[in-house]
């Protein structure tokens, strides 16, 4: 059987590590500073409590990170720390450059890093996100495995350490960026009155986010860790030598979202806070 150490249990980490449970992996978590929040996901998915960090490390054949990106390094660090030498896999939404940076840490334990990407909604009984690899290609198909016959599609990518990656932020620096701007153009319809008019006019496009309002508390909600995405989307954008400013902005109107973290706001109140700066003053 093989042993999966998650870091963390978020609302995503909990649920693809709840599928590799499916395949018969045993899922170990690190309850030490992690939140209530955490321990009732991971008592939900059944995922198994160790002590500390290094019993994990001494017990899992593979670690899955999964966290905000701009703690990505942080928690690389920690593992290697403990002299981690199993399958590590970076699964957070970080540029080539930041990839290649947590392969350098990881691998100084004589760790093998796999870079991965989550793309798409947490994984459930109607949800199907694809799990992309890249590296080693030994190492993807004993990732891809843990999870046969389960609602996450492991995909195997045939190029090096980055791949993974930049498809993710390739994705997301339109995915998440247009949610921003949509919110934005609302938030300048709704201070004019045309709002309504506004809506009618996207409405005509099936596929417009514009018309998707009530899909901007939840963008508002999760900005706290897009707004890092989004910074590490520029940087692997400025690394193509393309332009990064979308992703800049984005990231800027996330900021003023930054006070809505995991909560469930309501419309009136994600456009009053795209009216105040980072600091929570009005503009």
């Amino acid at each position: 059987m093989t042993t999966l150490g998650i870091l963390h249990p978020g609302s995503m980490g909990a649920a693809v590590a709840a599928q590799a449970r499916r395949s018969g992996a045993e899922v170990l978590w690190c309850p030490a500073g992690r939140s209530a929040s955490s321990r009732e996901r991971a008592e939900r998915y059944g995922l198994t409590p160790v002590h500390a960090l290094s019993e994990m490390v001494e017990r899992a054949d593979i670690i899955l990170s999964l966290c905000p990106p701009a703690a990505a390094e942080d928690v690389a660090r920690n593992v290697t720390a403990c002299s981690y030498a199993g399958i590590y896999v970076d699964g957070n939404a970080v540029s080539p450059a930041t990839m290649a940076n947590i392969r350098a840490i990881v691998q100084r334990s004589g760790a093998t890093v796999v870079d991965g990407s989550v793309i798409g909604s947490p994984p459930s009984d109607s949800k199907t996100p694809r799990f992309y690899l890249s590296g080693p290609a030994d190492a993807l198909r004993t990732v891809a495995q843990l999870f046969d016959g389960s609602a996450v599609q492991a995909r195997l990518l045939s190029g090096e350490i980055g791949q993974a990656s930049a498809l993710k932020l390739s994705y997301s620096s339109y995915q998440k960026a247009s949610r921003a701007l949509a919110a934005v153009a609302y938030a300048l319809a709704s201070d004019h009155g045309v709002e309504a008019e506004l809506l009618d006019i996207a409405e005509g496009r099936t596929t417009s986010y514009l018309a998707e309002t009530a899909y901007f508390p939840k963008a508002a909600a999760r900005s706290w860790r897009w707004g890092p995405e989004m910074k590490e989307a520029a940087h692997a954008l400025e690394e193509a030598g393309l332009p990064s400013d979308l992703a800049d902005a984005a990231a800027a109107v996330m900021e003023r979202w930054a006070g809505l973290k995991d909560t469930s706001p309501d419309l009136t109140l994600v456009l009053e806070e795209l009216h105040r700066d980072p600091h929570g003053e009005p503009t």
